[in-house]
């Protein structure tokens, strides 16, 4: 039994042997001059404004979250749409239901003001 893994286990080791190989190797070769220049961070080709731990409003983060709970949402109408013809009336009204709770997610999140960018 432990012969019909070791081919398994010789492309582990072997994957594991190049990337290690390609890091050393990177790091051995690469030219290491650190200017103050190239140490800064790269903002959009601006100069950076501030330090980089500055704070951002709770309210960013909430738009966050609700944009990726949204759009993951979204995902699933995707294969929906692709047996829509074989689910027929059944995979419809399910949907429906799928869609009429984000819905009603969308307006608790829009009357509790989450939405409102101050």
């Amino acid at each position: 039994m432990i012969n019909a893994y070791l081919p398994l286990l010789v492309i582990l080791l072997m994957s594991v042997f190049i990337g290690l190989t390609i890091i050393v190797l990177s790091d051995l070769l690469s030219r290491k001059n650190a200017t103050p220049t190239k140490l800064m961070p790269y903002e959009c080709g601006m100069d950076p404004i501030g330090g980089a731990r500055s704070r951002f409003s709770v309210r960013f983060f909430i738009v966050g979250m609700l944009f990726i709970i949204f759009d993951i949402e979204l995902i699933f109408l995707f294969p929906w749409a692709n047996i829509f013809d074989k689910l027929r009336i059944f995979g419809f009204i399910e949907m429906l239901i799928f869609v009429l709770v984000l819905l009603v997610g969308l307006v608790y999140v829009w009357k509790k003001g989450a939405l409102e960018w101050e």
